[in-house]
């Protein structure tokens, strides 16, 4: 699985409708599962599924109606598309469903809906724009279930999101771009090692104290709002606690001191601020 991370604008769409087959690109070469897309996208759409940001669906319709008309789309033999739907509807966990009309279903299973809709031919790459937008923690944690699943299949997963936090759990490479370049590409694992800083966020009761202390050992620091301040730290692991032994050690009273967001979204306000992830 791998996640494409960048600001907005960076391109990461447009490479997901190039690869969809939707957008011709303007120069260089593209393959899906070793095919081009501009000269065989029928072939790249029989390998590929693509599910958007933004789905219209056939509301009247009830789910396993929908997914009928999708397996028929893909020109699946008419005799197979019984056994395809529900494939479908248990990958996604909507067999329980099948049978409601698809304007009577919440935002988190039609998210699953479109995810169905993709699988409905069994691709071996999967194209997924911001599937986690608006779902609550449930459907959350049930899509990435969903998704790990299908990355242990043997399947490809390429996923654009802005959800840090999740890609960071789910990816196993996360490609970096920017301005319509890939910029870095790194395993989860590695991004520390890429980083000349982090952000820690230390909490104290007493806040002039420590203002005072950072003050003194010339850290540059900003307000995290109550009586925390955020810190920026150079030099990894170490030189966090480093801070935290200098902190303590000044008669700082800390009572709490971790890094703020994970590795990836440290890594992303690098890249935004100017700097290599």
């Amino acid at each position: 699985m791998t996640a494409l991370v960048g600001p907005n604008g960076a391109g990461k769409t447009t490479l997901l409708l190039v690869l969809a087959t939707l957008l011709r690109p303007e120069a260089g070469r593209v393959s899906v599962a070793g095919i081009d897309p501009v000269t065989q996208p029928r072939d790249v759409r029989a390998r590929m599924g693509w599910a958007p940001d933004v789905l219209g669906f056939y509301d009247a319709l009830t789910v396993s109606e929908y997914l009928q008309v999708m397996a028929a789309a893909h020109r699946l033999p008419k005799s197979n598309r019984p056994t395809a739907v529900d494939w479908a509807l248990g990958t996604a966990r909507l067999r329980e469903r099948g049978a409601d009309p698809v304007h009577t279903l919440s935002r988190g299973q039609k998210q699953r809906l479109s995810l169905a809709r993709a699988l409905i031919h069994q691709p071996a790459v999967l194209l997924l724009d911001e599937p986690a937008a608006g779902l609550d923690p449930r459907a959350r944690v049930e899509l990435h279930a969903l998704l790990r699943g299908l990355a242990a299949e043997g399947r490809t997963v390429i996923v654009s999101s802005h959800a840090l936090a999740e890609l960071e759990e789910l990816a196993d490479r996360v490609v970096f771009v920017d301005a319509g370049q890939t910029v870095a590409s790194h395993r989860p694992d590695e991004l520390p090692a890429t980083l000349g800083w982090r952000v820690y966020r230390v909490r104290s009761t007493d806040h002039q104290r420590l203002v005072s202390v950072l003050g003194d050992l010339r850290v540059d620091y900003a307000s995290a709002g109550g009586n925390g301040l955020d810190v920026h730290v150079y030099g990894g692991e170490s030189a966090a606690a480093r801070l935290l032994a200098e902190l303590v050690g000044a008669g700082v009273p800390v009572t709490s001191y971790a890094p703020v967001g994970g590795n990836l979204e440290a890594a992303y306000l690098h890249l935004t601020q100017g700097g290599q992830p």
